[in-house]
């Protein structure tokens, strides 16, 4: 079956075609229709690894593009919620700090050592949540200052904050130990 034409994998990339959109809402402070496209982004984030599961259509573009649309969707959302000053820059430049240092480590174990597989850990999924949860709370506060949305956003920016360096210097752990995993085994073979 033809990877791009999977219920699926359509729906990941729906997600990406989305990004633009949700960024011009923002940006033009339609915090509604901005709201209302991110919950969509959200449904097909959900269901296209339930379908994917549900129907057996795990393909190895779906592998890799699900997670590239995830940090695309977010890692612009970031930016622009910033620009607009709807977001703590340090927040920003945690987030973004820690996807650069996991694409040039898996770059340099790439080069190094071939393709290495790395499953997202629970503290890596806890800050996707935390990042969904954080762009959620910025956007419904543009639309309502009840107390309760106001102390989910803090809370969940803080969130974001905690779990990105945690789960950022896990990666780094996880990293490194893999990285010398094999020099040992074939140290120790010799």
């Amino acid at each position: 079956m033809n990877p791009f034409r999977n219920a699926p994998n359509l729906l990941t990339l729906m997600r990406i075609c989305l990004a633009p959109f949700l960024v011009a809402a923002i940006l033009d402070a339609h915090y509604a229709m901005s709201f209302g496209l991110f919950v969509a982004a959200g449904l097909t984030d959900a269901l296209d690894g339930t379908l994917a599961r549900m129907l057996k259509q795990r393909t190895r573009l779906g592998e890799y593009l699900d997670p590239v649309a995830d940090k695309l969707l977010l890692s612009t959302l970031f930016l622009v919620l910033m620009h607009k000053g709807l977001i703590p820059a340090t927040v920003t430049v945690l987030v973004f700090g820690r996807d650069v240092g996991i694409l040039v480590v898996a770059a340099i174990l790439y080069a190094a050592a071939g393709r290495r597989e790395f499953s997202p850990s629970l503290f890596g999924k806890g800050n996707t949540l935390a990042q969904v949860c954080a762009v959620a709370a910025v956007l419904l506060h543009q639309l309502t200052q009840a107390n309760w949305v106001a102390d989910f956003r803090t809370l969940a920016l803080d969130a974001t904050m905690l779990l990105t360096v945690v789960s950022g210097l896990h990666y780094a752990w996880a990293a490194s130990r893999r990285a010398s995993a094999p020099a040992v085994s074939n140290a120790g073979a010799n």
